[in-house]
């Protein structure tokens, strides 16, 4: 499934409340385990067939704005599945990831959350608006702020919702950062 970065905005809610609020929450959840550095535990939250993506972004004209973001078939800055993402983890965990030792400090901020219904009556794409502040070592801090869209499944394990696509739109077309070590 492919996930629309610019939906039709309306100003009617697109699906109840009570979804609307144990997506968030399931939302909230993940970024508790981030922040605490469960990454086995969220990584339980991703499904079998995950798409992972964060596009490059870069500056362009008004007219070639379609152009901004990398495609599909071009170079990102992750383009990861559930087994990829798995790797990542156990480097981490080896100790061997320079980058991640010591550890950083995340603090993973979700807001302005949409959910909407698509054809599947048990999957929904959400979107929000995202701060991801890093802090390592001494003096190393990161904040990237963007958006995400998500493709988020209902389940019958876990907190009942699993994510099967993510795509990360980083605000900022130059990253300062040394590394880009943290789960988005």
């Amino acid at each position: 499934m492919t996930l629309e970065m610019t939906p039709a905005i309306s100003t009617r809610p697109l699906t109840g409340p009570d979804l609307h609020y144990e997506i968030e929450q399931f939302l909230y959840l993940e970024a508790r385990l981030l922040d605490r550095r469960r990454f086995r535990d969220w990584y339980d939250l991703l499904a079998d067939d995950l798409e992972y993506r964060v596009p490059l972004r870069t500056n362009r004209s008004r007219r070639d704005l379609a152009k901004e973001e990398t495609g599909v078939d071009e170079l990102a800055l992750f383009d990861d599945t559930k087994f990829t993402i798995g790797q990542r983890i156990t480097r981490i965990e080896t100790g061997a990831a320079w980058a991640e030792d010591p550890p950083s400090r995340t603090r993973h901020m979700v807001s302005n959350v949409t959910v909407s219904p698509t054809g599947n009556p048990d999957e929904y794409q959400v979107e929000c608006a995202y701060l991801l502040y890093r802090s390592r070592l001494e003096r190393e801090v990161d904040i990237f702020v963007g958006e995400r869209v998500d493709l988020v499944r209902r389940v019958d394990r876990g907190p009942g919702f699993e994510i099967a696509r993510r795509k990360v739109l980083i605000d900022q077309a130059t990253l300062d950062a040394k590394n880009l070590s943290v789960f988005f």
